[in-house]
């Protein structure tokens, strides 16, 4: 059937002829060169057959006039070439084409049937030199205003995505042709498939289309090449602000490792710092605290040692307050006193200055200051005409402000010439200025002097725990009413007890028992079942557990010859705290380790170990797993013809950890005498360490040498620890799974957890 062709908004009719095939090769070859240029002629020259307005000539024939184009192109001689120049010396220029098209919109032409006829009867009667199919040179016609872009392979559709990152210089013409009612989408109007063009055709094609065109659009082509060119220069600007990022980040990450130090670690796991030659030893535990804010605890203790030891006959004693730095033992800073020293405070002890901490001494005699933590300096010290006939009894103890100056102020301890005198000095925590006068007692009591401590009860009130063989409290706010000696008292001071109330004698004295019989130590420990402290009693026949809230007894046990201070940890696992004991057996060669549990009282771990040191306290460090482990001095057990042979006896750090009861692990030695320990804790690294004052064996004529040394836990743990099994018959433990288990140990602080 007839075939119609669109071109520049007209229809022409084709003849009919049989279905193109995707691949039509045609012989005898035509120069491709000469069809693309003749082709490109044809569409504006008048042999077409289009007339001014766009329509079919009568008579011409469409079909007639590519053939014979055809055949003419095969026979091309330059003398046809001459006599094809006079006849059109010069060919429409696109201006001219596109005037009348500009001027008035064409109509497409109408055709009928005898036009049609017409056609075809012409075109059969006019033979070809160089004949080609109808067909081929349909195609031609189409490849030359074929649109850019890739067609898929079967139907030939036209790939917008192709055409919009197409980098040719066309893409505005092909718009401009669609504008024109050209061919769309690479099909003619009827849907017929166009063919795909090879590219020296559809290159040399392209070129005479687009400078027919290029006049009539000359802005469009202009910004679509601005558009490219745009395009173009996107890559390298996300290259260039990338690089950019780059290396400022790089920048920022090197001045932030230059400028921001690390924090330091410690590398030291045990050091040793020899004082000089021990004189009156050491009167209290080293204190742990941070003096030097590298974010590691450091050593302050006091010491007496021979000033000029090495001169003969000239050595004094002389008293040093020192803090050591706990990474290495140097030297922080150093301060002499007049006389000993009873103990050093520094946590707890609210600052003048909340950027500076500060340390409170307590001399043995009069001597109380407030210094300086990171140097030493003194702040101020108490006057000694403040106390005229007494003495300072026990270390300061640290209360809530109570003269409105926003300090934490003191609570002095003085005794008189005789025992049942003595008195209670309220001093500003800001100045060491006395506030008011001092608060005289009068007491009975035989025995050990007990605190004094303060003690806050779920209601907020305060109390001084005190006594000599006994307990026994006296309010603050009593104290504050007869130093200052009038009935209106700070907020801090308007609250009191009802339970504790009642306790007071009959005659209404100021002092309340708590405890009476054989007292040795006192202890404010957690309580599992309220806001208030509980008071553990250590007395010369047991141990007793008074409830915070009432002063009423949770339990009772009776232990003889408690000679330290029980050590707080969690042993078992209902998160209560329990008590390590030590007990001095009947022979002062052994000793008795038993762990009380906290909730029922009742013992749940015990174990005897040759003991031939004086008297040492146990210490517990916590770890991440909600247990504690304790450590303890004692000696190893040997056979009885081995413990007859003379030699230097040698004291073994124990440690017990609760998931092993069956086992102690001996993490150190020395053969001089402890004289005190402490053990700190290094948050950054989850770490433990621990002190130990020691003082060689001495001589009829040679006084011991003292000397502070240092320990991690976990180094120990993991390097030099060695099992000792409590008894023969208890099951072996695997080595490998013991050290596993310690290689995962972390000590957290013990003082957060209570």
């Amino acid at each position: 059937m007839p075939l119609i062709a669109t071109l520049g908004g007209s229809s022409f009719l084709l003849a009919p002829r049989e279905p193109l095939q995707r691949r039509e090769k045609v012989a005898p070859p035509c120069p491709l060169r000469c069809i693309a240029a003749r082709t490109s002629w044809i569409i504006g020259s008048s042999q077409l057959g289009l007339s001014r307005s766009g329509s079919l000539k009568p008579g011409v024939s469409l079909t007639h006039t590519l053939t014979h184009t055809h055949t003419h192109t095969h026979t091309h001689t330059p003398e046809m070439a001459s006599q094809e120049t006079m006849a059109h010396p010069h060919p429409p220029s696109a201006a001219a084409r596109s005037a009348p098209r500009r001027a008035q919109k064409p109509q497409p032409p109408h055709l009928n049937s005898g036009s049609l006829q017409n056609y075809t009867s012409q075109e059969a009667k006019e033979p070809s030199a160089c004949a080609l199919p109808v067909s081929s040179m349909a195609t031609v016609l189409s490849r030359a205003l074929k649109l850019p872009g890739k067609k898929s392979p079967d139907l030939g559709e036209y790939d917008p995505l192709t055409q919009a990152d197409s980098d040719e210089s066309e893409d505005d013409l092909v718009l401009n042709i669609q504008k024109n009612g050209g061919v769309k989408n690479g099909k003619s109007p009827l849907g017929e498939v166009q063919d795909v063009d090879s590219d020296a055709e559809v290159g040399m094609t392209k070129q005479h289309l687009s400078e027919g065109l290029a006049e009539e659009y000359p802005s469009e082509a202009t910004s679509g090449l601005e558009q490219k060119t745009a395009n173009s220069m996107m890559p390298y600007v996300r290259t260039a602000v990338f690089l950019l990022t780059v290396v400022v980040s790089m920048i920022l990450v090197l001045v932030c490792a230059f400028l921001i130090p690390c924090p330091p670690r410690d590398l030291h796991n045990t050091w040793i710092r020899n004082l000089g030659q021990e004189a009156g030893g050491v009167l209290f535990p080293p204190e742990l605290f941070d003096v030097n804010g590298d974010g590691l605890p450091d050593i302050l203790l006091s010491f007496t040692a021979l000033k000029n030891a090495s001169v003969l006959g000239v050595s004094k004693p002389w008293v040093t307050v020192m803090a050591l730095s706990g990474m290495n033992g140097s030297t922080l800073w150093s301060r002499h006193v007049k006389e000993e020293i009873r103990s050093v405070q520094c946590k707890g002890v609210n600052p003048v200055s909340p950027s500076e901490p500060v340390c409170l001494i307590t001399g043995t005699s009069k001597f109380l200051s407030l210094l300086r933590a990171s140097s030493g300096e003194p702040i101020w010290t108490l006057d000694s005409s403040h106390l005229p006939s007494g003495t300072l009894a026990a270390p300061a103890v640290t209360v809530p402000d109570v003269d409105g100056d926003r300090v934490s102020d003191l609570v002095v301890l003085a005794i008189g010439e005789t025992q049942p005198d003595l008195c209670f000095i309220l001093v500003s925590g800001k100045t060491g200025i006395p506030v008011g006068g001092p608060v005289k007692y009068s007491i009975n009591g035989n025995g050990k002097l007990i605190g004094p401590q303060a003690h806050t009860t779920s209601h907020g009130a305060i109390y001084i725990l005190f006594g000599f063989g006994n307990v026994q409290a006296v309010a603050l706010r009593d104290i504050f009413a007869q130093a200052k000696n009038r009935d209106s008292f700070p907020p801090v001071l308007q609250r009191e007890e009802p339970e504790w109330e009642k306790r007071r004698s009959i005659n209404l004295s100021e002092l309340i028992d708590i405890y009476s019989g054989g007292v040795e130590f006192l202890q404010a420990v957690k309580s599992p079942d309220g806001n208030c402290s509980d008071l553990l009693v250590t007395t010369e026949h047991g141990l007793t557990l008074l409830r915070g809230q009432d002063l009423e007894p949770r339990w009772d046990l009776k232990q003889q010859h408690i000679d330290s201070q029980p050590s707080p940890g969690y042993f078992s696992d209902d998160q209560t705290l329990d008590f390590l004991l030590q007990a001095q057996m009947a022979n002062n060669i052994t000793k008795q380790l038993l762990v009380v549990d906290g909730k029922s009282g009742e013992k749940i771990w015990s174990s005897e170990l040759p003991s031939h040191m004086k008297k040492t306290d146990a210490l517990s460090v916590m770890t991440l797993d909600k247990k504690s482990v304790f450590l303890f001095w004692a000696n190893e057990k040997q056979s009885l013809l081995k413990s007859l042979e003379p030699s230097p006896r040698v004291h073994h750090l124990y440690l017990l950890h609760p998931s092993f009861p069956t086992v102690l692990l001996d993490l150190s030695n020395t053969t001089g005498t402890v004289t005190a320990s402490s053990i700190g804790i290094n948050d950054l690294q989850k770490d433990a360490f621990y002190i130990t004052v020691t003082t060689s064996p001495t001589s009829e004529h040679q006084p011991g040498f003292l000397s502070v040394s240092k320990l991690r836990l976990r180094w120990a743990l993991m390097t030099q620890s060695r099992e000792v099994p409590l008894k023969e018959s208890d099951p072996k433990i695997n080595r490998g799974e013991l050290r596993r288990f310690l290689s995962r140990i972390k000590f957290t602080d013990f003082a957060h957890k209570f």
